[in-house]
């Protein structure tokens, strides 16, 4: 036998195991004795938390693990959505994780994927951050023409 998943859930909890979704009634540990596809309610993101590209590409490869039958479908919405991310960014950071995430999802290792997508929610955040500074800038100059003109 390879290795062993164990997974401990408070009461209350859901897990999504193989497409289906099991919440417990108290505290208890589940052991995966063999290969299995689950998400942590904890991991999952609600679509009206998915304000950001990084976080619609989450949601969109979260359905891979909560449901499986929409696999097609959803890897090619992924795969349109990694493309058009990767082309307009201005970060290589950014550009490199995206292509690891890939990876991870042709290897079929979507938790894997998930993981590496969240951390990169950090730079991403960063990213436009410095986008809205840059733009407030710009619209500084814009701002003071207009005050000046009503004098």
């Amino acid at each position: 036998m390879k290795h062993t998943i164990q997974i401990s859930l408070r009461a209350g909890e859901t897990i999504f195991i193989n497409g289906a979704m099991v919440r417990v009634d108290r505290k208890t540990s589940l052991e995966f004795l063999n290969t299995v596809t689950f998400l942590l309610e904890s991991h999952m993101l609600k679509p009206s938390q998915a304000t950001t590209p990084l976080k619609k590409m989450y949601t969109n490869l979260q359905k891979l693990l909560v449901d499986p039958e929409a696999g097609f479908e959803t890897r090619q919405n992924f795969y349109q959505m990694h493309t058009q991310i990767v082309a307009m960014c201005p970060s290589d950071d950014l550009a490199e994780g995206l292509i690891e995430v890939k990876n991870l999802v042709n290897s079929a290792r979507n938790f894997e994927a998930l993981k590496t997508l969240r951390k990169l929610f950090v730079i991403e955040d960063m990213m436009l951050k410095a986008m809205q500074r840059e733009q407030a800038q710009n619209d500084e100059p814009i701002e003071e023409l207009k005050t000046m003109q009503r004098s």
